[in-house]
């Protein structure tokens, strides 16, 4: 039997870009990342290659019928437009999250993929880290009181990253997979121009209706970390579970289970979760942003 390989092209090459360019080229022995075959990358900026793997124009890029598939690592503005591309050619595509900066585009994207037949993968890194492993063991069957969940990190330019609320979708990401579906209660936002400081705080209700709070706040020289506070009847979890390192790097875990949908041996019911739930976080990301964006209520 003849296996079955993929021809791929990295799209975009900053930090993600280039661990997808290592990753490919040097997959886990006998993984479903073997299936994949770096065959060049695409980039606005001129690199000649990158290790062995050579740089290729996005025309080309499109219209090879060598290339099946593509890894889009473009800023978060540019997703739509490079899936769109992508998946109009034929090709399979991975993307980095968040997949869209519109929940309605992501719909769009999502059945244009159906439609093709083809492979529409979302990465969602922050759900293989051994610390968030062992937090979901911890939490397994425990009942919550109320939660918070509070970011802190780097400014990030809105342009390429856009509304916090879909660069941070990790941590919403995070909440729905511990506590399941959530309803958005309310949303706010402070900005601080001068001080380039911004600080999103989120209000949720679980299903039984118990309240979840996650803040995502950026400033300068603020360190990128998670603080976590979650009661249950049975006490409070201040602090993450130690974890041991995964000797398997999180985008290669990723390539992996990308590669596990491209070969068929992902259930249908797996996919059906997470297609629920990465769409899911992106309506509530865009519920967010308008709840935060809405003029000031008066009152009088």
């Amino acid at each position: 039997q003849i296996s079955k390989m993929f021809g791929t092209v990295v799209v975009g090459v900053g930090i993600a870009g280039l661990a997808r360019i290592r990753d490919l080229m040097n997959p886990m022995p006998s993984s479903p990342s073997e299936h994949l075959k770096l065959l060049g990358f695409v980039s606005r900026r001129s690199f000649g290659n990158i290790n062995e793997a050579k740089q290729i124009s996005l025309e080309d890029a499109l219209r090879s019928k060598e290339i099946h598939v593509a890894f889009v690592s473009t800023e978060n503005r540019s997703h739509e437009e490079t899936i769109r591309m992508f998946l109009e050619a034929g090709k399979h595509v991975l993307v980095e999250y968040p997949m869209a900066l519109s929940a309605k585009v992501a719909h769009e994207l999502w059945e244009m993929a159906e439609q093709k037949d083809k492979v529409l993968h979302v990465e969602h890194i922050e759900l293989l880290t051994e610390e968030y492993k062992q937090l979901k063991k911890e939490v397994a069957g425990k009942d919550l009181v109320k939660g918070t969940l509070h970011f802190t990190g780097h400014v990030l330019d809105e342009n390429k990253s856009g509304f916090p609320a879909f660069s941070g979708i990790a941590r919403l990401t995070w909440l729905i997979d511990l506590f399941g579906d959530l309803t958005v209660t309310s949303a706010t936002r402070e900005k601080q121009k001068d001080k380039n400081y911004s600080r999103m705080t989120v209000h949720f209700q679980t299903a039984n209706k118990k309240p979840l709070t996650w803040i995502e706040e950026r400033g300068p020289g603020m360190r990128r970390e998670k603080k976590i506070n979650f009661c249950f009847t049975s006490g409070c979890l201040e602090n993450f579970p130690q974890a041991p390192r995964s000797s398997v790097g999180l985008f290669m875990q990723d390539q992996n289970l990308f590669a596990k949908k491209l070969l068929g041996q992902v259930s249908k019911e797996e996919l059906a979760a997470e297609k629920w739930r990465i769409l899911r976080c992106l309506d509530l990301a865009e519920m967010i942003q308008q709840y935060c964006e809405e003029p000031e209520k008066i009152y009088s």
